[in-house]
């Protein structure tokens, strides 16, 4: 009989459920105030364990009590190639146990499902990175470039105490990186049971959170009063909130429309892409957020007594925009807003775009072809941010790829901060076999 210390290790397509199970029950919740943001310490310990297992050197860098982040690199068999990083945030968004069908914390396998919030933004891929690497550490396999592995914190807030944090920090750490892969990127979407678009996201939007602030006279709330800071900035925010800005379409969107017209067989009004758009069934909502600069009222704060009318009122504006387009989003809001409305930036991180070529997009297209021979990759724009952001101002080239084959019938993007996210334990293994296929000839 063989004894367990002499037992084969598990393959990784089996070892990423047991690893993204664990990490889904390690609470890293982010409210954006390290007061209260909890648990990226202990998953950062977590992954760094998992590497330092089979032979892999990682550091823990903390930004601040408690948010870590692990780096670690693999040599490669050319060093004169530029490395290629491969990034994956730790931090989560908070989630209410009482929405849910599950507890949010319970990693529980069920319907063919892994559960729990970050099953699929973005433990999963964290799990995958963790089972690849391992299995070629306990194998032998040495890729061709360096690898340089990076778990952040705070991704969900900014990336300030992650990735940024690191690359003004440590930016050491990233020497020689030219190209990088991250979330959000590489899911499929049916076409019919024999094809699917694989979207590579080769563009996101700019973040561009502010908040509004007003001014008025403080008085008694039973008398008549006309220089109310909560009605000033109500009707600002409604201004906001109802307004829909002007289409621009991007070479991103446009390649991607063209292509996604082309496969389904529609027809394709440069001067109506929403018609089109419509057609596109879930994921209508992330490509339609990327053919304009859009923003969204999240937050409203003001008065300290139901019977005083407080002096200051203020709303928070998750605010997106496109390429190049930044500064005309903040002309555009201050028309809408009017000049009695302060605005503050709380975030302003820049667009990114790149184009859809080059070896890194053909091994991407091989590696999901080689798993699947209906697969079709397409470059597209994420509608929100990510770690990239950070990344890029080091002049590494990044995308959007963490593989996976999702049921047609899914609607992949209501799961990313909704209630009920969860992962098909098949397409957690789909992933698993593309990514080490793609890592290995890049």
């Amino acid at each position: 009989m063989t004894s367990d210390a002499h037992a084969a290790p598990p393959a990784p397509t089996d070892e990423v459920v047991e690893l993204c199970r664990d990490l889904l029950r390690i609470d890293t919740t982010n409210t954006g105030d390290n007061a209260t943001s909890i648990g990226e310490r202990g998953a950062a310990e977590y992954v760094a364990e998992k590497l330092a297992d089979v032979g892999i050197t990682p550091v823990i860098h903390e930004s601040a009590p408690g948010r870590a982040n692990v780096v670690a690199r693999i040599p490669g068999t050319d060093p004169s190639r530029g490395a290629l990083l491969v990034h994956g945030h730790l931090d989560v968004v908070p989630a209410d146990a009482d929405e849910w069908s599950v507890h949010p914390l319970s990693g529980e396998l069920r319907d063919g499902y892994l559960w729990g919030r970050g099953a699929i933004d973005m433990k999963d891929f964290d799990a995958m990175v963790l089972a690849v690497v391992r299995h070629w550490q306990r194998t032998g396999v040495r890729p061709p470039r360096d690898v340089v592995l990076a778990f952040t914190a705070d991704e969900e807030a900014g990336s300030e105490y992650g990735a940024h944090f690191l690359t003004t920090r440590h930016r050491e750490l990233f020497d020689g990186c030219t190209e990088g892969i991250g979330e959000v990127g590489g899911f499929s979407y049916t076409v019919d049971p024999s094809r699917r678009l694989y979207l590579i996201e080769t563009a996101q939007k700019g973040i561009d959170w502010l908040r509004l602030h007003a001014k008025g006279r403080p008085g008694h709330g039973s008398m008549l009063h006309d220089d109310n800071a909560v009605t000033a900035l109500a009707e600002a925010v409604a201004r906001i909130g109802r307004h829909r800005f002007p289409v621009v379409v991007t070479e991103t969107v446009r390649a991607f429309l063209e292509e996604v017209s082309e496969v389904l067989g529609i027809e394709l009004d440069p001067d109506d892409p929403e018609a089109a758009i419509a057609k596109l069934g879930p994921i209508a909502n992330i490509v339609g957020a990327t053919i304009r600069n859009t923003a969204n009222p999240t937050r409203l704060a003001a008065g300290y007594k139901d019977n005083v009318i407080p002096g200051r009122a203020s709303a928070t504006i998750d605010c997106r925009s496109l390429p190049g387009q930044s500064e005309l989003l903040e002309r555009q809001l201050r028309e809408l807003v009017g000049p009695d409305i302060a605005i503050e930036y709380v975030q302003r991180q820049p667009a990114l775009e790149t184009t859809f070529d080059g070896e890194l997009v053909a091994a991407m297209g091989a590696a999901l072809r080689a798993e699947d021979p209906g697969a079709r990759p397409v470059p597209y724009m994420l509608s929100g941010g990510t770690d990239a952001k950070a990344f890029s101002q080091l002049g590494i080239r990044c995308f959007g790829f963490a593989p996976l084959r999702l049921p047609a019938d899914l609607n992949f993007s209501a799961l990313f901060h909704g209630i009920d996210e969860r992962v098909p334990v098949d397409g957690l293994q789909f992933g698993v076999r593309v990514l080490d296929r793609f890592l290995r000839t890049c």
